[in-house]
Formats: C-alpha cells, sequence, structure tokens
C-alpha cells in the first residue's frame, strides 16, 4: 500500500513539482495495470518495484468526466474480493495534482468488500486511479481519465467562506447514517462523515497579506466502531476544503462510532456518533 510514510514524502516535496470478483486461482499470468507517462515516474515512488495488476475485475472506480467543481470533484470506489481474500487498503492517486497520493485508507475488520466516496481537488486535467491492496499482498489498479472544467487552478483557489468562521468552526463534524432504513439490522450499514477543515494547500495567496496562507491539512481520519478499526485514512492537500468521506461498514453491536481527526499542525478532534442497537 501507499504508507503514510510514502504520503507524508510527496508532501514533503515542493507543491510545485506536477508530477472493483476476481479469483486469482484462475489467472495463471494476471495483466499488468494500465500505465501513463506521468504514473511511470510516480508509480517507483509510490509502491517501489511491487507489480500492479488490472483491477477491473476487483473494483469500481467513478469520477465526472468534466467536474462541475473541480474543487470538489466526487470520487467513488467499490471494491470486492470473492475468493476468500479481505481488502487491506486502497489508496486514490491524482496524477497531475502536486501532491498525487490524494488519500490512503487502512481497512479495518478483514473485509471482502468495501465502497468509500471522498471529494477532491484536480489542479488539472489527470487521470485518477484506485489501488486496492489485498490481504495476500497482490495491488490491483483501476483509473478513469477526469478533464478539467477550466478556471483557475483548484490547488492555488482561495478557500471559500469568511476566514473568521472557518477558524471557528475547524474540526466540527457531523456523521448522518446514509444505508435505507432497514439496512441498520443488516450485516453492512452506509454514513457519511463532513469534517470542517479549510485543507489549506500552501498554494493560496491571501489578497490582503500577500503572503501565502500556510498547509494546514487534514493528516488522518480514524473511525472506529467500539474496539474494531473501520479505516483510518492519511489524507493530504488533495483532499477538498470541508472533506466529506462516504463509507460503509460491517455492523459489529457496538453503540457508536468514535471519530478522530488530526491536522498538519497537531491539532485533533474527537466525537463519538451513536449509531443504535443494530449497529
Amino acid at each position: 500500500m501507499a504508507s503514510s510514510a510514502h504520503l507524508a514524502g510527496w508532501q514533503g516535496r515542493s507543491v510545485w513539482t506536477s508530477a472493483w470478483g476476481l479469483t486469482v486461482a484462475c489467472l495463471l499470468m494476471p495483466a499488468a495495470a494500465l500505465a501513463g507517462p506521468t504514473w511511470d515516474g510516480l508509480k517507483p515512488d509510490v509502491f517501489g518495484d511491487r507489480a500492479i495488476l488490472d483491477g477491473r475485475e476487483v473494483v469500481e472506480l467513478s469520477a465526472p468526466t468534466r467536474p462541475d467543481d473541480q474543487s470538489a470533484v466526487p470520487v467513488a470506489v467499490n471494491a470486492r474480493f470473492q475468493d476468500g481474500r479481505t481488502i487491506k487498503s486502497v489508496s486514490i492517486i491524482v496524477d497531475e495534482n502536486p501532491s498525487p497520493v490524494a488519500a490512503v485508507f487502512t481497512i479495518g475488520g478483514q473485509r471482502p468488500h468495501v465502497r468509500l466516496a471522498a471529494n477532491f481537488r484536480f489542479n488539472a486535467e489527470t487521470d485518477v486511479r484506485a489501488v486496492i491492496e489485498a490481504s495476500d499482498g497482490l495491488l490491483y489498479m483501476v483509473e478513469r481519465h477526469v478533464k478539467f472544467a477550466g478556471g483557475q487552478a483548484s490547488c492555488s483557489a482561495p478557500p471559500q467562506g469568511d476566514p473568521e468562521e472557518i477558524r471557528a468552526t475547524m474540526g466540527q463534524m457531523k456523521l448522518a447514517n446514509a444505508s435505507a432504513p432497514a439496512a441498520m439490522s443488516q450485516i453492512e450499514a452506509k454514513a457519511r462523515l463532513d469534517i470542517s477543515h479549510p485543507n489549506h494547500t500552501g498554494m493560496v495567496l491571501d489578497q490582503i497579506s500577500l503572503l501565502y496562507i500556510p498547509l494546514r491539512i487534514v493528516s488522518q481520519v480514524d473511525v472506529r466502531q467500539g474496539d474494531e478499526l473501520v479505516f483510518s485514512m492519511a489524507g493530504s492537500m488533495t483532499l477538498s476544503q470541508n472533506p466529506s468521506i462516504d463509507f460503509d461498514y460491517r455492523v459489529n453491536g457496538a453503540h457508536a462510532l468514535d471519530v478522530t481527526i488530526s491536522d498538519s499542525d497537531g491539532v485533533s478532534w474527537q466525537q463519538s456518533f451513536p449509531v443504535g442497537h443494530a449497529s
């Protein structure tokens, strides 16, 4: 997987650098995943010399061909193994972004099926990729091409909203049950986590001070159901302002989802959300 250390390494580089069942036993020689000029350079830095296989029978990746809002592009992943393996991690890569490793989700609970979605900044026309790591260590990738809608590059676009309100509400979060009414008594439930945070890229010039607004990003999101990890996400400047994360989880009898958010300034926020007896 693309570890937090890999992601942190990308964040430490100059921000100006652009840089979904499959049964493996039935495949004697799995096809290599598709590549591209930028990806050819990125891949060794993120995954080293590990082979990455064509993931089209393992994972579905959705993103708009031409997004309405380049600063909050919805990217969704639906990954499933049907051969006994589980999903260890999900990495989202945006090739042409200054911080191309957009998010890395470490998945808890030994789950063969995972759905995730979040909004990201896309700085230019780009390929976006989902890389799934299986419990046996094999990597699978799918990709989509997203065109640029025009206008200012999203990583240097100013944050939306009043700066005082942004500071006052930073770290606030909401959790909404996104399941059908009967789903909470079933095996899987869906939720949406909304986070209030500007996710400053460090590339935005303050029009009053004429200084760049310092980098301050959501660096980690941990969601637990009782003692069990649902997911842990390592974030980046590619996350949108006020990021939202849609996810599913396997109900285990715990009565709450506990969320911890940390940002790059070393500040953390915690909140517990009751999810009812069925969860």
